[in-house]
């Protein structure tokens, strides 16, 4: 049981050091000079940055259970969502095609 409880501190541990870590880069943006950040090229890269991210956490959402790539309903829910958002559907209908693509995947399976 110390073994269990030694890994919970340790997650809490670095639960709370990502949390420091956010912050003090969230306070660093603001303490950054105006012009730094407003020039073209750094609101470029932080423009593709935060897509990056969103793309990647997407991603693991969708095929991955934490340890192992998953391939189910949440794939074709997110193919179908991303075809809809291709084709400029309104967000309302992306998020209702996704959710009908999963519920008949599932029911499929």
């Amino acid at each position: 049981m110390a073994g269990a409880e030694g890994d919970a501190m340790s997650l809490w541990g670095w639960v709370l050091t990502a949390c420091l870590v956010g912050y003090c880069t969230k306070l660093a943006g603001y303490l950054l000079p105006t012009h730094w950040v407003e020039k073209p090229r750094v609101m470029q890269v932080t423009s593709a940055m935060t897509i990056g991210l969103l793309g990647s956490l997407v991603m693991l959402n969708a095929v991955g259970d934490g340890q192992r790539l998953v391939l189910d309903a949440r794939l074709v829910a997110l193919v179908v969502a991303g075809v809809a958002l291709w084709r400029r559907a309104p967000y309302l209908v992306v998020v209702l095609l996704g959710a009908a693509a999963a519920a008949l995947a599932r029911l499929v399976s």
